[in-house]
């Protein structure tokens, strides 16, 4: 920081931590994506998906897995799967990325009835909650959607990158068999979850009957998801996948990167969460800001701005993009930070400077 207040080279360089989905491909996987082996996905098979599929299928612990276009996709192909009958109610939380961000999909397209529950602080839901919303048989259902499904995220992106553990996990998917539900993991940030808990991934998600998995989050793939289950499970996916327009011919170039990232990723996934600790705390120090340190286990940061600041959430952002750094406002008086493969421990170091240099502009 220069003596007038300025971080040197700002208007020089970006630091883009609103989402680890701007990462841009790596070399390997542009690389990967010339030399695809391919064929007609539609017509057969594509060689390169299929690889990338059974590779995914393996590390989840699951039977089959399918290529999709995006994660939206693949949750609202799972949650139409398992509710194929009219008249159908999924249990998910109120925060999940499911009911708030992908358009009420499962309601506008797959007529599926959504019963909310609160997320707990740690992006969980009370089991207790959870088993009173399923609705009652027999006699009186008459009355009722019939719920089919329980939906979990994993980690939880609007609790800020919080770990489900597989303990978790196993409860509700006893407690989903119990009534003869499914259960659902969205599982966008599922490899976050498994390095951070130090469990391996088909044993977090092994209560589940079908998972969809980002690859283009923080495994830095430009494109896709994977959704993970049974062979009946992925037949009847694959079928919707064309319904919904994701029929794709030679997938592979989508596919050659994410068979990249499975393999240069997932290890540098502790080096985002441990950039993502230092941004924490170091934002956590700056009067007028605050972290709840307790909630950041993986590489997503929420952080509170005083009520008594200048700056509002949007302002700040703007300020902070003068300077080249890019972050997400969340509400009136809260931003969002996210790291990825492509934030260095230099660019946090950057990144806390030009925050330091807003507030205290804003004290004067």
């Amino acid at each position: 920081v220069s003596a007038n207040g300025n971080v040197k080279e700002c208007g020089k360089r970006v630091v883009d931590v609103r989402s680890d989905t701007v990462t841009r491909p790596t070399a390997a996987m542009r690389a990967a994506m010339a030399e695809a082996e391919v064929d007609d996905d539609i017509l057969g098979s594509d060689p390169t998906a299929d690889k990338l599929q059974q590779q995914m299928a393996k590390l989840m612990g699951k039977d089959a897995a399918l290529f999709v276009p995006s994660g939206t996709m693949g949750n609202l192909i799972s949650v139409l799967v398992h509710c194929e009958v009219r008249g159908s109610e999924v249990i998910l939380g109120k925060n999940s990325h499911i009911h708030v961000y992908e358009n009420g999909g499962i309601s506008t397209i797959g007529h599926v009835y959504p019963h909310l529950i609160e997320n707990e602080a740690d992006g969980t839901m009370d089991l207790k909650k959870v088993e009173a919303a399923i609705r009652p048989s027999g006699d009186h259902d008459m009355y009722y959607a019939t719920t089919r499904l329980i939906c979990i995220e994993n980690t939880h992106a609007n609790s800020g990158g919080r770990c489900i553990t597989a303990e978790y996990t196993d409860k509700i998917g006893k407690l989903a068999k119990r009534y003869g539900l499914k259960l659902h993991v969205d599982g966008a940030r599922i490899f976050n979850a498994s390095i951070a808990l130090g469990v391996p991934m088909d044993r977090l998600v092994q209560a589940a009957d079908s998972v969809s998995v980002c690859l283009s989050k923080g495994l830095g793939a430009p494109v896709g998801s994977v959704i993970v289950g049974s062979h009946e499970f992925i037949a009847k996916a694959k079928k919707l996948r064309k319904t919904l327009g994701g029929g794709m011919r030679q997938v592979g170039v989508l596919c050659a990167p994410g068979l990249v990232a499975l393999h240069d990723m997932v290890g540098q996934l502790k080096d985002d969460h441990q950039n993502c600790r230092i941004l924490a705390e170091g934002l956590n120090a700056i009067n007028g800001l605050h972290v709840e340190l307790d909630a950041v286990e993986t590489n997503i940061v929420f952080v509170d701005i005083s009520a008594d600041s200048a700056f509002g959430a949007g302002e700040l952002c703007e300020a902070m993009k003068d300077k080249g750094v890019l972050i997400m406002p969340v509400g009136p008086m809260r931003f969002r930070l996210v790291t990825h493969h492509q934030i260095s421990g230099d660019d946090v170091r950057y990144v806390l400077a030009c925050f330091q240099v807003a507030l205290i502009l804003d004290s004067l």
